[in-house]
């Protein structure tokens, strides 16, 4: 059965997402309202949800058309085919978004939507949902007054991994730090340090990569229970993933955090992704970072500072950071930051940079290339 599938990843890696989804083969896609949009049948859905880094969610389309008000909904949502996917004792919870449009009360959509859902199924089955049965999550989104309907395939967003049960200080999505490291220039078969590791996002996300672990081999996805589909093939596709898992032989990815309870936190983390001999974490301050590795690369997403009280630190920080990192020169440097002047703390101006939201914050990832790669541009 195919079905119109689309995938949301955070706003500034879309285009990361999108080189994911043509290697895993989805065919043509188009991007609208923050979404990835494609065609694809049960398989199509797992193997987005198993392998994906960067999306957030997997969706599949249930029926769109246009609203302007309440009834214009009900009756929308009503004559969706809801009961090719959902069974009569179906646990039904629906989420909304309104964006520049006439319905903007997103818990009146919500409760409209559900009560025209129970509807449709009391009209094909004949009774009521019992929802005693397995999740299913219904968006109701409203943008510029079109209707589009889908059912999260996902459950728990996609950066829940599995291994991050304990929450760090400001953590780092997992989602978005996989995202960053594949707009890094680096590769397994180079050394990677982030010296403000926190929690271990980086370090682990880079291990996760190294080897081939699928992002999502570890957790389970709301799709595995549902009745009206078949996913009877997701076991035998799990365990053909983990026979492609790689050794670490030869890998040396690193993370440093000055604070020691986060570094125990990212050393937990670590051991639940099942890379806990692949990555090296340590209590260490950042302006004691030296190495004789050569070729490497620096990934982090060091303390902002948002209070006023912090901004000395915060500015004696980057500079350090700047003057440290820079005595390696032929080792890339990347940072996720929100501090205006980054660059003039830091010391020097990137060779690029990218506008990228970490949550609702706006900050930019910021890239220095190694002195060899500018002498190859001359």
């Amino acid at each position: 059965m195919l079905f119109d599938i689309s995938v949301s990843s955070a706003s500034g890696i879309e285009a990361v997402t999108k080189r994911e989804l043509y290697k895993l083969g989805v065919g043509e896609v188009a991007c609208e309202n923050g979404r990835i949009s494609f065609r694809g049948d049960e398989k199509t859905v797992a193997t987005c949800n198993l392998y994906l880094r960067t999306a957030n969610r997997v969706f599949i389309t249930v029926a769109s058309f246009r609203a302007e008000s309440f009834d214009d909904l009900y009756e929308g949502v009503f004559a969706a085919e809801w009961q090719d996917y959902l069974p009569q004792d179906a646990k039904i919870i629906v989420t909304g978004k309104c964006v520049s449009s006439k319905l903007m009360s997103v818990s009146s959509c919500q409760s409209i939507t559900k009560k025209a859902i129970c509807d449709k199924l009391y009209s094909k089955y004949g009774n009521a949902p019992s929802e005693t049965g397995a999740r299913y999550k219904a968006e109701v989104s409203v943008c510029k007054n079109k209707v589009t309907l889908s059912l999260d395939t996902s459950g728990e967003g996609l950066h829940r991994r599995g291994y991050r049960g304990l929450v760090g200080e400001a953590p780092l999505k997992e989602t978005l730090a996989a995202a960053l490291l594949m707009l890094s220039d680096w590769n397994p078969s180079r050394p990677l340090v982030d010296t403000f590791c926190g929690s271990g996002t980086f370090p682990i996300e880079a291990a996760l990569i190294a080897r081939n672990v699928p992002a999502g081999l570890n957790r389970r996805f709301d799709f595995d229970f549902w009745k009206n589909f078949d996913f009877s093939f997701f076991k035998e596709m799990k365990e053909n993933a983990a026979a492609e898992i790689k050794s670490d032989e030869g890998l040396y990815i690193c993370g440093y955090d000055i604070d020691g309870e986060q570094v125990k936190l990212a050393q937990t983390h670590a051991r639940l992704a099942g890379v806990g001999e692949t990555v090296h974490l340590q209590t260490r301050d950042m302006r004691e970072f030296s190495t004789k590795k050569r070729n490497g690369v620096f990934i982090s997403n060091p303390p902002y500072g948002e209070r006023l009280s912090d901004r000395n630190t915060i500015k004696s920080l980057y500079s350090d950071f700047g003057r440290i990192s820079s005595a390696h020169g032929d080792w890339s440097r990347f940072v996720l930051t929100s501090v205006p002047d980054f660059e003039r703390l830091f010391g020097k101006k990137a060779d690029k940079k990218r506008k990228i939201y970490n949550g609702k914050l706006e900050c930019f990832f910021y890239s220095y290339f190694p002195e060899i790669y500018e002498k190859d541009k001359k």
